[in-house]
């Protein structure tokens, strides 16, 4: 029998900051399959808290697949039905790649690349 190796990297941190009805989330590390509930998580929370003003701050993220733009695309549906917004600032590399690929860059209230 062969010893089957399985690594699982959930390495996301999630941080907020609150400011009345507004927010700021800043997504360090990986958005993926494992680590996106802890991003919905958090979103859930500043939604019901009553914080539908959202800004995700992507500038620290080094990957993000289906499942962790899927919970970005919930959010903004979510908080768009309550007259609020998400936007995403600092995207960059795999993000941006696949927001330009799929058209959902105009999903969002406002997409603003990484400074280089």
């Amino acid at each position: 029998m062969t010893p089957v190796y399985v690594q699982e990297v959930a390495d996301l941190d999630v941080e907020v900051e609150r400011g009345g009805p507004r927010a700021r989330v800043r997504v360090i590390g990986e958005l993926d399959k494992l680590t996106a509930p802890l991003l919905r998580e958090s979103l859930t929370a500043l939604f019901a808290e009553g914080r539908v003003d959202v800004v995700v701050d992507a500038s620290l993220l080094d990957f993000c697949d289906s499942s962790g733009l899927w919970a970005l695309v919930e959010h903004q549906r979510r908080v768009a039905a309550h007259a609020g917004s998400l936007s995403l600032v600092g995207v960059h590399g795999v993000l941006q790649r696949v927001l330009e690929v799929t058209g959902l860059k105009t999903v969002f209230d406002g997409v603003m690349p990484a400074e280089l």
